[in-house]
């Protein structure tokens, strides 16, 4: 569990969803009906077409490899000084989207571009779980 002094994302209305499947332990993005494009991060209409009417949320599998990364040597903020050094990462999931995260329990300094990981879920409070990426299980 992360101490609660850390600066916490706050779901808004459209980002509830998202949130919520974290909460419940798998990754969900929202699905244009119109263009059939998947989006992320969550928005009230579609970045491609501009319509509000066709978005639906769908399940994800959680796989992806790593695009890029950096090893965080010093904190941005006080409150993570103790996690330093670690790894901020740009997953390309299976189903094509970029997402931002950690990835966690491994030695950031054995990472490379493409190796393959797996979400995993930081129950941070009872209200936020944050989605983060670990290697996969050869």
């Amino acid at each position: 569990m992360l101490s609660l002094d850390r600066p916490l994302p706050k779901p808004t209305d459209i980002s509830r969803p998202y949130w919520d499947a974290a909460k419940n332990h798998y990754l969900a993005v929202q699905y244009c009906h119109h263009c059939k494009e998947l989006i992320f991060y969550p928005r009230a209409v579609c970045p491609n077409d501009l319509r509000d009417d066709g978005l639906e949320w769908v399940r994800l599998s959680g796989k992806g490899k790593i695009y890029s990364y950096t090893v965080i040597r010093k904190a941005a903020h006080p409150a993570f000084m103790a996690d330093t050094p670690y790894a901020y990462a740009i997953v390309e999931l299976e189903e094509g989207l970029r997402m931002a995260s950690n990835i966690v329990d491994c030695d950031p300094e054995t990472l490379s571009i493409g190796m393959d990981v797996e979400v995993t879920f930081d129950e941070v409070n009872e209200d936020i779980t944050l989605p983060k990426f670990k290697l996969a299980k050869q």
